[in-house]
């Protein structure tokens, strides 16, 4: 299934930024609230989107990426789509993000594993026998496979679409000049997100923020230090999965889509995978799609082509 952009939708930016120009029709919330409990005492709250008529043929948990929440058009997008194809959806708001952030203290991270553990957990127990599998967007994608790469037997399957495998090299793309739009986009997302939960900061810590004007800053700030890094510098080697990957441990089946084009994302990490021919590693790389966007020839309201890739790859489990 080849891509092949669409009018007005042409090239890198225009593909990336879609999601956030076009109108998205709305709609009722019908989800369940889920409160995951934490070991810290917090919640994560995760969004629930069941199929109406039909028991469903396998459960996926849904993650969002960077500076992003449950209700991000392409996050609901998805979910749609699996819904109508008999999938229950989970679409979890990482700590600090979208409804849940009153629920806990604190922000997300890359490797925020011991905050997927209990997710993880939970969502199997609602799965009950059916296949537990993952979507990951951007960073969403990051965070499951290192989630995966701590915990292998946590999911059956994971997808995951444009989502950075090396951070300090992703770090460095955003930051080139040409892509100044979206850095401040993403960096007062993280700043706002960290503000609204005031008890969280020291006044120091408020006083340096202000002054934050990169990502790889409020990383060395914020991030690091929160989830236990001695320095920005091992927060992006640790908790990027790319040599993991590499080095073939063991995960379950793993679909990879980045577009060659992508303009806030290296895609060498993904083309040195793909050099690899990892057994049970699809990777797919389009030559266009921008960055999580891919609106095609023959996009419908209910996916663009990435969804119906995603789709496609996961009905391999549908029971």
């Amino acid at each position: 299934m080849s891509f092949r952009q669409r009018w007005p939708w042409i090239g890198p930016d225009l593909q990336t930024l879609r999601d956030t120009f076009a109108l998205h029709p709305r709609s009722v919330d019908s989800s369940q609230r889920l409160p995951i409990r934490l070991p810290d005492g917090g919640a994560l709250l995760l969004k629930l989107d069941l199929p109406q008529w039909q028991d469903p043929c396998a459960w996926v948990l849904l993650v969002h990426g960077l500076a992003g929440s449950s209700e991000r058009p392409g996050v609901l997008r998805l979910a749609r789509l699996l819904v109508q194809n008999g999938f229950a959806v989970g679409r979890l708001n990482l700590r600090g993000a979208g409804e849940g952030r009153a629920m806990a203290s604190g922000t997300y991270a890359a490797a925020c594993n011991r905050d997927l553990f209990p997710v993880l957990a939970t969502v199997r127990q609602q799965a009950l026998d059916r296949p537990l599998l993952g979507v990951g967007l951007s960073l969403g994608g990051t965070v499951l496979l290192n989630a995966l790469l701590a915990l292998p037997g946590g999911l059956d399957g994971l997808a995951c679409v444009s989502s950075p495998l090396d951070l300090a090299a992703s770090s460095r793309e955003i930051e080139r000049n040409r892509n100044a739009l979206y850095h401040r986009y993403m960096l007062r997302g993280m700043v706002r997100q960290t503000l609204a939960d005031p008890q969280a900061i020291t006044p120091s810590t408020l006083a340096a923020l202000d002054r934050v004007g990169r990502i790889r800053d409020f990383d060395a700030l914020i991030t690091a230090p929160r989830w236990g890094y001695a320095d920005i510098d091992r927060y992006y080697s640790e908790a990027s999965p790319l040599a993991m990957l590499c080095s073939g441990i063991y995960l379950p089946p793993l679909l990879l889509i980045q577009a060659l084009d992508d303009p806030l994302v290296p895609t060498a990490s993904l083309i040195a995978m793909a050099s690899l021919q990892l057994p049970d590693v699809e990777i797919c790389l389009p030559e266009t799609g921008g960055h999580n966007g891919f609106h095609g020839v023959g996009d419908s309201p209910s996916g663009s082509w990435a969804d119906r890739r995603v789709l496609e790859w996961l009905l391999r489990w549908r029971r």
